[in-house]
């Protein structure tokens, strides 16, 4: 255990049972760059982009373990089914939105997925889900 406390320029790294001290080499310069990077990386996603995810997102730990269909996620919220299905493509080809299982439907939301995973999450709402 470390009893001193670390200046500024140092971080706390733990590996099992020791914690050793290692220079932030750049981490707050990196850090300061993160806002850009995400903003960057967002870049494409118009307001029914967010609305598509945010939906898969919010109600694939309603579902029960079960995807969620694209054509009723288009009538729940209200838009054209082929828009719906050119945003799902959209977000899966940007990686780490949306993931579709072979039947098509929306299985992955991260951080959420009906697929087994090792990480298991519960709501303060009691539902379950895996983790993605």
């Amino acid at each position: 255990m470390i009893s001193e406390k670390p200046d500024a320029n140092t971080l706390l790294v733990g590996n099992r049972e020791t914690i050793n001290r290692v220079p932030d080499t750049g981490l707050k310069a990196a850090m300061a760059k993160v806002p850009e990077f995400f903003a960057a990386r967002l870049a494409f996603m118009t307001p029914e982009h967010h609305l598509v995810r945010n939906f898969a997102v919010r109600e694939l730990p309603y579902e029960n373990g079960r995807p969620i269909k694209v054509d009723r996620m288009a009538v729940t919220l209200g838009l054209p089914i082929a828009r719906v299905h050119a945003i799902v493509e959209d977000l899966e080809r940007h990686l780490f939105f949306l993931v579709r299982n072979e039947a098509g439907e929306i299985s992955w939301a991260f951080p959420v997925t009906t697929e087994p995973t090792p990480h298991r999450l519960q709501f303060s709402t009691g539902e379950r889900a895996h983790g993605a």
